[in-house]
């Protein structure tokens, strides 16, 4: 059987003045208008962007770090340094497009916003330790490495902590540049020997950019925690 049409009611003559002549007035009930389980004020379901493009390319750098840690079991093969460096830059490209496509696609998403720093860290943290195992980073240059990978996780965790708090933490703009020369630095020190039969002191170049972004990251990691301590006492 089809829904009954909505009833018309007309004004009564008497209190046509107020609503002005010729007008008709539609009583009609909300379910012969909107389908069941709707309303006018039904918000649109929010879509699901766990496989969309940047987070594909956050995922494809958490690939990477496994692929980089095998081909740098054998440091002496010229061809696999080559090889990890490659792997090593794609996934640093990637760290760049899968935040700029997120904000201009509006394609932000927990999963995301979660796993892109975890991502950067386990690539950062993986070729440390492959590069102090295969003595490419040696003798007190060690502690550049430990100060960039203590750091790491104490920014980490007091994000953590203030995530509970619903505190923020921006990211600032020599935090970036920080970013930027310490990826420099482990790149030139991926290719290391087979860099340097190219370059003279390619190695020592490295080396002096990883000290250069350790220095950098102790003053960025003591902002950081000035800046979060200031929650922490208030709480």
């Amino acid at each position: 059987r089809g829904a009954r049409p909505p009833r018309l009611r007309s004004f009564p003559r008497k209190g046509l003045k107020a609503a002005g002549r010729g007008r008709v007035c539609i009583d009609a009930p909300a379910r012969a208008v909107f389908p069941r389980g709707m309303s006018e004020t039904t918000a649109p379901r929010a879509r699901n962007h766990t496989l969309a493009l940047p987070n594909i390319l956050t995922y494809g750098r958490v690939v990477a770090v496994p692929i980089v840690v095998a081909l740098m079991m054998w440091p002496d093969e010229h061809w696999m340094r080559w090889t990890a460096l490659g792997v090593f830059s794609a996934a640093g490209v990637t760290d760049f497009f899968d935040g700029y496509l997120a904000r201009a696609w509006q394609l932000q998403s927990s999963m995301g916003r979660m796993l892109d720093p975890i991502a950067d860290k386990l690539l950062v943290a993986a070729v440390l330790l492959m590069l102090v195992a295969d003595h490419t980073i040696e003798g007190w240059s060690i502690w550049a490495a430990i100060i960039i990978l203590c750091r790491e996780i104490l920014v980490s965790g007091l994000r953590e902590y203030l995530a509970e708090l619903k505190v923020s933490v921006p990211v600032t703009w020599l935090a970036k540049w920080k970013t930027t020369l310490q990826m420099v630095a482990i790149a030139v020190l991926l290719a290391g020997p087979a860099l340097d039969k190219m370059i003279s002191y390619a190695t020592e170049t490295g080396i002096v950019l990883l000290w250069i972004s350790a220095v950098v990251t102790l003053y960025t990691g003591y902002d950081y925690f000035r800046a979060g301590l200031k929650h922490i006492w208030e709480e």
